[in-house]
């Protein structure tokens, strides 16, 4: 009974250790060195971008925009050149709204702008509505760099590795966890005394 008591007692000890290391951190936006645009996309899905542009930004830009976004499941949504200098898109202290069509994703956890120009724009926000989940806003409020792909990557879930790659062992503290679990399983009747 004393073993039993122990597994369920490791067991809820592991848990609330895994569930705590799971937390969210807040990422401040970032350049990314290899960024592959996915251009093969169905459009099932409408999403609404709404780009707020930085009060410290230039009254407007010819600076060429373009954004993506997507989930952890490879949905990737891209839209190329959303500027328009002629419609005054991207104006200082100004909101602009897109809607882009692509591949539905489940929860947007990642967003990246790419900025190609001389006028040094600077965004303040990206907000996207999903059909499929909560709208999310992405704060940038700083310059973006030229001709990088720059933003933020909040993607909890990893991609699986590839099929000639061997699966990645389990933490030590996980093994434990199975052990102690199958030994509780294997004799649930074994008294401690």
């Amino acid at each position: 009974m004393k073993i039993k008591l122990a597994a369920h007692f490791l067991l809820l000890l592991a848990f609330s250790a895994f569930m705590l290391s799971e937390a969210e951190t807040q990422l401040k936006p970032h350049a990314i060195e290899s960024f592959t645009v996915n251009y093969i996309q169905f459009g099932n899905c409408t999403y609404l971008v709404v780009i707020k542009t930085s009060c410290d930004s230039k009254n407007f830009t010819r600076d060429r925009i373009s954004i993506a976004f997507g989930d952890a499941y490879g949905n990737q949504i891209y839209a190329p050149r959303l500027d328009d200098p002629f419609t005054k898109t991207f104006q200082s202290c100004s909101s602009d709204g897109f809607q882009i069509d692509g591949p539905c994703a489940t929860d947007i956890c990642y967003v990246y702008l790419h900025r190609s120009g001389l006028d040094g724009w600077e965004p303040e926000s990206v907000k996207i509505i999903s059909p499929n989940s909560s709208p999310v806003t992405y704060d940038f409020n700083t310059s973006a760099p030229n001709e990088d792909w720059y933003g933020v990557n909040l993607c909890q879930i990893h991609p699986p590795p590839s099929p000639f790659e061997p699966s990645p062992p389990f933490p030590l503290n996980l093994r434990l966890l199975l052990h102690l679990l199958l030994i509780s399983i294997a004799f649930p009747d074994c008294s401690g005394s």
